[in-house]
This record gives structure tokens, C-alpha cells and sequence, in this order.
């Protein structure tokens, strides 16, 4: 059973890409089987396991808001402006982060080309950042893990 099988209109949900909204229309015998409307205008089709039809996602990013968690998730400010050349050269590299519209950090092979695209074209350089690196844990005496200091 999928997890918006029983969907209907006017729940609240969270979009990791688009922040809160409302399912605004279902349809059980589609492939993109909800509407979903968010608060900031966007209307995005999802499936009824939560994946949406924006970007290139392969995981659920829809979820109803009692139901989700956001503290795994990177909302941190940005610490400085990237320079158009860096934002090319940290892309060819595969290092770049981009601020979805629900303000999440995500890789930028993640998002759908057309924001990247507009975000650049505006100048929005503040919304890119190097890849954050995850902090490594190393093994003790005992062989358990333990956090780098």
C-alpha cells in the first residue's frame, strides 16, 4: 500500500523541495496520482509513494506534516558568495548545492535544470554552495566508532 493511497484534497503535507501545502486534486488512476498546491504558487504532480514530477528525484519528498522530520536536514545559512566561475567549476566537479525553494540544500543534479538555469541567469549566486562535507567518523582502540574531533 502507497503511502498517499488514501489521500484526499485539502490535507496538509511538506515537500522537501517546496515547503508546506495542500493536496489540492487526486486522481487513483494516474501515474502522478496527487496535485499537490504549496504555499509559494507552485502546483507539482506527485505519485502516490511521494515522488514528485519537479527535478530528478527517485525518493520520497512529499510527506503529511505530522508525519515529517527535518532535523537530518540542512537548512544552515550560507557563508559566502560564490563567484560565477566557481559555481561552473564546482558543478563540472559535482560539488555544488543549491537551496530548493523549501530552503533545504541539496545537490544540484538533484534539482530540475530549468531552476539552476534561472537561478543563474538572475544572479542569484546566493543560493549555491560548495558540497558540506559530512563529518567522517574513525574507529577507537576497541574497534567501535567514535566521532572525529
Amino acid at each position: 500500500m502507497a503511502y498517499f493511497s488514501n489521500a484526499k484534497p485539502g490535507e496538509k503535507v511538506y515537500g522537501l523541495v517546496f515547503g508546506k501545502g495542500k493536496i489540492k486534486e487526486v486522481y487513483p488512476d494516474s501515474h502522478y496520482s496527487l496535485i499537490v498546491e504549496f504555499d509559494n504558487g507552485y502546483e507539482v504532480p506527485y505519485t502516490d509513494e511521494g515522488i514528485p514530477g519537479w527535478g530528478n528525484f527517485n525518493k520520497q519528498t512529499l510527506f503529511y506534516r505530522i508525519d515529517i522530520d527535518l532535523s537530518k536536514e540542512d537548512f544552515s545559512p550560507i557563508d559566502k558568495i560564490l563567484s560565477p566561475r566557481k559555481i561552473i567549476r564546482l558543478r563540472e566537479k559535482g560539488e555544488l548545492e543549491v537551496r530548493l525553494p523549501s530552503g533545504i540544500w541539496k545537490s544540484v543534479k538533484k534539482a530540475d535544470p530549468s531552476y539552476v538555469e534561472g537561478l543563474l541567469e538572475n544572479q542569484q549566486f546566493h543560493l549555491f554552495r560548495k558540497k558540506a562535507k559530512k563529518s567522517k567518523k574513525k574507529k577507537d582502540k576497541n574497534g567501535k566508532k567514535s566521532k572525529k574531533s
